[in-house]
């Protein structure tokens, strides 16, 4: 591959609503570009795109991935992104070091809940962005109505750029605005030949281009002075659309069939010509707002990791984006992130699965390296003495745990290794141990992902597991004081015995306070060496439960009286003593379950608010706030959660797939009575 220079690069990330045709747009511009001798299929998994074993048997994009396809003298890195919402990690991922985004939208169904979703990501990022209308070539295929749905849902005001002409069966090509002519079917990867746009066509067309004028002056004084005078020329409309479509002003909207390779040229001539180069795109800020790193060969160098890949054979792969300056091959770089140095091989560009060998990566570009032992996905590297530090990447937090268990015995170590090792490679899979529940729980943004992620672990590293939903982690507390409780522990044996006796009051504490111990003791009632003992015993047993095996919490101790004998008493006789004198006193103080409660923030489109309230309210949750963002409510609400372990799922089966949730621990709260009865029952049964 020849060297591009910055101006010469596009960074495009293509995302859409699942099926809706990323992978196949991507195989044609690869073949359009040359990089492929013929268009692979999605059903075929023959795509250069989607080429792991897992996303060739779901035909389905699971991960990103990054493909090369050179056009007019420009080398576009073009990212394919997962479509459903549990992978969104990965789309985090790519537009965090996309300059601008394509959004594929299926014909016959308009924009559907994952558009909304990959929609709001971008505008999270200031993104530039066209959309391609797809499969116009299909059963049902409508652009009018695609459009309308673009407006209505996205809330966007779009400039066609493109018309089809036909559709269905009969769509056989696309009419330009711009140049006002007609383009149809390439022969293979040759230009597609024009000819005039059909006249049943000209006057739509010529409604729409000037509408398509209008946007494209408004973005510069010039342009605009000039479209009042008279008409502006196309390349005034292209210069005019490149600048609102930079600025995120203009949206343009173009349309054509993937699989057929039609209207895609077109498409890839405007990546290259609205689209920013990275010299041109947003300035990147250092975390710390006090460095804007300039995009360019000649400064000083600075790369953003974004994507670790775990591999059993090549092991790691490491995905990154230079910023500034020119990552050298067979070179150490500063790890800011981490801080510590570290070794560069071999670089290359990724083309799907396969590298292309390359002994630089200049500003702007986007390489590959492998084996690397301390970077991680998020990671700056710059150079030693220059402190960078790149904005992270942000990803969205876990909706569901599962507790899991190796499938066979002896495994328990490798599993461990594993999680890790896939932990490393997606930061949105999280690993944790309860040491509530005593389960090992692994998070993830919904049922797929977590099935997948197990897959790969069978598959790449040979370890089966096994899962199930998680225990709550319960705990319990004290309602009522109780005063004057003895605890007295005495054994005689024919020797030396033991003895130990104390007397405590026993008082609840507010929520989250957690465990406090007072020392009353004056006069030598209870030598100061046996004290501690004391207290360990009373917090062992508290560990233990009093009603369901949970640690007890909320509760202070006072320790004021007791009793030794100088020869019979030791730590362990008085460690028995707290214990006996903490059980009295528990049983007596109304003891009682806490169950954790979550702090939830629920987005979804307004139609859905009430059916959303009602199964919170079903759920035993407060709903706490309602406010409006766009068409979206968000609703805020406190829910305990035992009843939140399947939202993710609940969520889905509501809204369509279009709504979305947060949710983080808040604090404990006491269980009705008659949950909590089931609860020890439960628990008693196991």
């Amino acid at each position: 591959m020849r060297e591009y220079r910055t101006e010469q690069i596009r960074n495009i990330g293509v995302i859409a609503h699942s099926g809706a045709g990323k992978t196949s747009l991507i195989e044609a511009m690869l073949y359009n570009g040359g990089a492929v001798e013929r268009m692979g299929q999605v059903d075929q998994g023959t795509t250069v795109a989607d080429y792991s074993p897992d996303e060739i048997e779901r035909k389905t994009t699971l991960n990103c991935s990054v493909c090369i396809a050179e056009w007019n003298d420009h080398k576009l890195n073009i990212i394919d992104t997962p479509g459903a919402e549990d992978f969104y990690g990965d789309l985090e991922s790519v537009l965090r070091v996309s300059d601008a985004v394509v959004v594929v939208i299926d014909a016959t169904t308009g924009v559907e809940g994952g558009t909304e979703k990959v929609w709001e990501i971008a505008d999270k990022y200031n993104l530039p962005r066209l959309i391609f209308v797809n499969k116009m070539d299909k059963e049902n295929a409508n652009f009018e109505s695609a459009l309308a749905s673009v407006e209505e849902v996205l809330e966007v005001s779009t400039s066609v750029v493109q018309l089809p002409i036909g559709a269905e069966d009969d769509f056989k090509g696309v009419a330009d605005l711009v140049q006002m002519s007609a383009i149809a079917k390439p022969d293979g990867n040759n230009p597609a030949p024009k000819s005039e746009i059909p006249s049943e066509l000209e006057a739509q067309a010529e409604e729409y281009r000037e509408q398509l004028v209008e946007a494209a002056a408004e973005g510069d004084d010039e342009l605009i002075e000039k479209f009042f005078e008279g008409e502006l020329t196309d390349e005034e409309i292209s210069v005019g659309l490149q600048s609102g479509v930079s600025s995120c002003n203009v949206v343009p909207v173009l349309c054509g069939a993937a699989l057929e390779n039609i209207g895609v040229q077109q498409l890839m001539d405007s990546i290259v010509n609205c689209f920013p180069s990275p010299d041109n795109a947003k300035p990147i800020e250092s975390a710390d707002d006090e460095t804007t790193l300039e995009a360019s060969p000649d400064a000083t160098m600075s790369t953003l990791v974004f994507k670790t890949m775990a591999d059993p054979f090549s092991g790691r792969l490491t995905f990154f984006r230079v910023y500034s300056g020119i990552l050298n091959g067979d070179s150490q770089v500063f790890n800011s992130t981490r801080g510590e140095n570290e070794k560069i091989g071999k670089l290359a560009f990724s083309q799907g699965k396969t590298s292309i060998s390359t002994t630089q990566v200049v500003a702007g570009d986007i390489g590959v390296v492998p084996k690397l032992s301390i970077t991680q996905t998020g990671d700056t590297w710059c150079e030693a003495g220059d402190a960078i530090q790149l904005p992270g990447i942000e990803f969205p937090k876990p909706v569901i745990s599962f507790a899991v268990k190796p499938l066979r015995e002896g495994d328990d170590e490798k599993l461990i290794s594993t999680l890790n090792r896939m932990t490393e490679e997606d930061p949105t899979f999280r690993l944790e141990r309860n040491d509530i529940t005593s389960q090992l729980l692994v998070s993830g943004l919904g049922e797929l992902h977590i099935s997948l992620t197990r897959e790969r672990m069978k598959d790449r590293f040979s370890v089966e597991t096994d899962v199930e939903p998680p225990k709550v982690p319960y705990r319990e507390t004290l309602r009522r004081r109780v005063s004057g409780i003895q605890g007295r522990y005495k054994r005689q044996s024919g020797g030396r015995g033991q003895f130990g006796d104390c007397w405590i009051n026993v008082s609840p504490l507010e929520r989250g306070s957690g465990f406090e111990f007072v020392d009353s003791i004056v006069g030598g009632s209870i030598p100061r060496n046996y004290i501690p003992a004391v207290e360990k015993g009373i917090r062992e047993k508290m560990e233990q439960g009093v009603i369901a095996g949970y640690p007890l919490v909320d509760t202070q101790i006072e320790l004021y009286d007791g009793k030794y004998h100088p020869v019979d008493s030791s730590d362990f006789a008085f460690q028995m003593a707290g214990s006996l004198a903490f059980s009295t006193a528990a049983d007596q103080a109304n003891p009682a379950l806490l169950e954790p409660i979550m702090d939830v923030s629920i987005s979804v489109p307004e139609q859905f608010m009430g059916d959303i309230i009602g199964d919170l309210n079903s759920k035993r949750g407060q709903v706490m706030g309602v406010e409006q963002s766009g068409k979206r409510q968000v609703i805020q609400a406190s829910v305990p959660l035992a009843e939140m372990l399947r939202y993710s799922i609940d969520l889905k089966s509501i809204t369509s797939a279009r709504g979305s949730f947060t949710m983080e621990f808040s604090r404990y709260e006491i269980v009705p009575d008659e949950l909590a009865q089931k609860v020890v029952a439960m628990v008693k049964e196991e």
